[in-house]
C-alpha cells in the first residue's frame, strides 16, 4: 500500500438494502453448498419433532455457543445463544495484558431428551460442562464435571443413560464416560476405541447398531465406526475426505426416516463451513452422497425437506432495538458500561475502552463476515470523539485492516487505516496509509470483502453516495496458530490508549453481496 489512492466509486447508498450474499436454496427444490457461506464450525445438529438445531463454535467471542433453527436443513435463522458471558476469567475481559483468542468454548455436543436440551461443551483449559434448558432459548443453567472431555460428543439413550463419547488430546484413543441420571458427574470411565488421530466423536444409533463418527483433520476427513455396544468392540471405515467434503460431522434423521449428513469444510479465509450431504444405507453402513457419486459430498442435491422458504441469518441492522441483535457478537466479555442502544435510541454508542491497539481493546463487536463477495457499509455519527479516541469499522482475524477516526488536541479530525497482522510474538503493524483530514459529523465507511481472491478493501464517503478508497487492498486469511481460529470478521471498535469520554455513533450497519 503506497500512498492514499483516492478513486470515485459510483456506489448506491447504504439504506435498507437486501443481507442476501450466498442463497444455498436455489428455489427448484435443490440446495448448494455451504449451507451458509459463513465461519460456522465445529457443527452438530438434532432434530426436535419437525424442528431442527444446529450448534456452533464461538471460541471467545459473547455471548457464547451459537444456536440456529432450521424447519428444512437447508434454511437457517439465528435462534440463541447458550452463554451470555464467559467465566469471569481475566483472560476472557482482557486483563493483564492476557487474551483468550483461539480459546474459550468449541465443539459443544448438542442433544434433547424428555422435553430438555442438553449440551456438552469443554472450554480450553478447564472442565466439562453441560448445559440445559427446557426451552432452547434460554436460560441455560449449567454444571460441571469433574475432568476435561476434549470435544466431548454427548449421547443419551431412550431411557435417559448418558455418556459421553472424546478423544483425549486427539491423540485417537477415544474413551466413554458414563454419567450419573442427573448427568452432574462421571460413574464410569473407560477406553472403548482407537482411531488414529480421532477426534470430534459423535454418536447416534440405528437398529440394532451404534454409530461413532470422529474427524481426521488433514489425513481421512471423517471416519465411521460401528458398533452393537457402545463398548464395543468398533470396526471402522472412511466416510469423506477434506477434498470430497470436510471433516468433523455425524448424521441427522428427517421426520420421514430420511438420514442426511452434515460436515465442516476448511475453506479458507472466509474460515470452517458447513455442508450438506443426502446420505443411502448399505450392509447397514452409511454411505455419503449419492449410488450414483458415493463417498462425496454433492456441490448440489435435492432439499432433504420440501416446501419451506428460503431464510437466512440476521445481518443488517439499524439499531432500532433496546437489544443487540443475535448476529453481534463481542470479542470477549464487554465492559456494560461503555456502550449503550437507549443513550440516543436508534443508534448503537460505543465509548472507548482503554487499550494500545485493537487487538488489546475490549468491546469490540463483531459479526461473521459472508462470503463469496459482499460489501458492508455504516453510517457513523463522529462528533462524539474525543482526543486520544480511535474508532472505526473493518476487519478482524489474521489480518485487521481498520478505517477508523481519531482527533488531535485541538479537535481536528482524520482518518487511518492500519492493516494489523497476527503472529506468533504478537501483532504488529503489516501496513499503514497515510492520515486523511476530515471534515463534518457523518462518515460512511465501505468495506469490500471478496472471498474468491483473498482480497478486502476499505473505502469513505460524506453522504454514502460517492465513495472514496482508503488505501489499496489488504489480505483476507485463516489461522488457527496465530489468528483468531475463526474466519474473517467485520469489526466496529472504539479505544484509546488513556482513558476518555469521547464516544462514537453508529447509526446503521448494511450488508449485501458486492455488485
Amino acid at each position: 500500500m503506497t500512498g492514499v489512492a483516492v478513486l470515485a466509486m459510483a456506489l448506491a447508498a447504504g439504506g435498507p438494502a437486501s443481507a442476501q450474499v450466498w442463497r444455498s436454496d436455489q428455489g427448484d427444490g435443490t440446495y448448494r453448498n455451504p449451507l451458509l457461506f459463513a465461519d460456522y464450525p465445529d457443527p452438530d445438529i438434532i432434530r426436535v419433532g419437525s424442528d431442527y438445531y444446529f450448534v456452533t463454535t464461538t471460541f471467545a467471542n459473547a455471548p457464547g455457543l451459537t444456536l440456529l433453527h432450521s424447519k428444512d436443513l437447508v434454511n437457517w435463522r439465528l435462534f440463541s445463544h447458550v452463554v451470555p458471558r464467559l467465566d469471569d476469567r481475566p483472560d476472557y475481559r482482557l486483563d493483564n495484558g492476557k487474551d483468550a483468542y483461539r480459546r474459550g468454548l468449541f465443539a459443544a455436543s448438542l442433544r434433547y431428551h424428555d422435553g430438555t436440551f442438553y449440551v456438552a461443551v469443554t472450554p480450553v483449559g478447564q472442565n466439562t460442562r453441560i448445559y440445559r434448558s427446557r426451552d432452547p432459548r434460554g436460560p441455560w443453567v449449567m454444571n460441571e464435571l469433574d475432568r476435561e472431555a476434549f470435544d466431548p460428543g454427548l449421547f443419551i439413550e431412550p431411557d435417559g443413560t448418558a455418556y459421553i463419547a472424546t478423544a483425549i488430546g486427539s491423540d485417537g484413543t477415544i474413551r466413554l464416560l458414563k454419567l450419573d441420571p442427573g448427568l452432574r458427574r462421571v460413574v464410569d470411565d473407560r477406553k472403548v476405541h482407537y482411531n488414529a488421530g480421532a477426534e470430534g466423536s459423535k454418536i447416534i444409533r440405528r437398529g440394532q447398531y451404534y454409530y461413532l463418527f470422529n474427524a481426521i483433520p488433514r489425513r481421512l476427513g471423517l471416519t465411521v465406526s460401528r458398533a452393537h455396544s457402545l463398548y464395543g468392540p468398533w470396526e471402522t471405515r472412511p466416510q469423506v475426505d477434506d477434498r470430497s467434503g470436510g471433516h468433523q460431522g455425524a448424521l441427522v434423521d428427517t421426520a420421514d426416516g430420511k438420514w442426511v449428513g452434515f460436515v465442516m469444510l476448511d475453506a479458507g479465509s472466509i474460515g470452517r463451513t458447513t455442508n450438506l450431504s443426502p446420505v443411502f444405507w448399505q450392509d447397514d453402513w452409511p454411505v455419503w452422497g449419492t449410488p450414483d457419486a458415493p463417498g462425496r459430498v454433492p456441490e448440489r442435491a435435492a432439499k432433504p425437506i420440501a416446501g419451506f422458504p428460503f431464510a437466512e441469518p440476521a445481518t443488517s441492522d439499524d439499531f432500532s432495538s433496546a437489544k443487540l441483535g443475535q448476529q453481534w457478537q463481542w470479542n470477549h466479555n464487554p465492559d456494560d458500561t461503555r456502550w449503550s442502544l437507549t443513550q440516543r435510541p436508534g443508534f448503537l454508542r460505543l465509548r472507548p475502552t482503554r487499550a494500545d491497539g485493537l487487538w488489546r481493546a475490549r468491546n469490540t463487536l463483531t459479526q461473521k463476515a459472508q462470503g463469496p463477495r459482499s460489501r458492508a457499509e455504516v453510517k457513523l455519527d463522529i462528533s462524539g470523539i474525543a482526543a486520544g479516541d480511535r474508532c472505526g469499522f473493518g476487519t478482524f482475524g489474521q489480518y485487521s485492516a481498520t478505517l477508523a477516526v481519531s482527533r488531535d488536541d485541538r479537535g481536528a479530525a482524520r482518518l487511518a487505516m492500519d492493516v494489523i497482522e497476527s503472529t506468533e510474538t504478537g501483532p504488529v503493524v503489516k501496513d499503514r496509509a497515510p492520515p486523511i483530514a476530515f471534515a463534518g459529523s457523518t462518515l460512511w465507511i465501505g468495506l469490500d470483502l471478496d472471498f474468491t481472491t483473498d482480497q478486502g478493501r476499505l473505502s469513505y464517503s460524506r453522504d454514502g453516495k460517492r465513495w472514496v478508497a482508503a488505501g489499496g487492498a489488504f489480505p483476507l486469511a485463516f489461522a488457527w496458530r496465530t489468528g483468531t481460529f475463526q474466519g474473517q470478521q467485520m469489526v466496529l471498535s472504539c479505544y484509546n490508549a488513556k482513558p476518555g469520554n469521547g464516544y462514537l455513533d453508529i447509526d446503521r450497519f448494511t450488508l449485501r453481496a458486492a455488485r
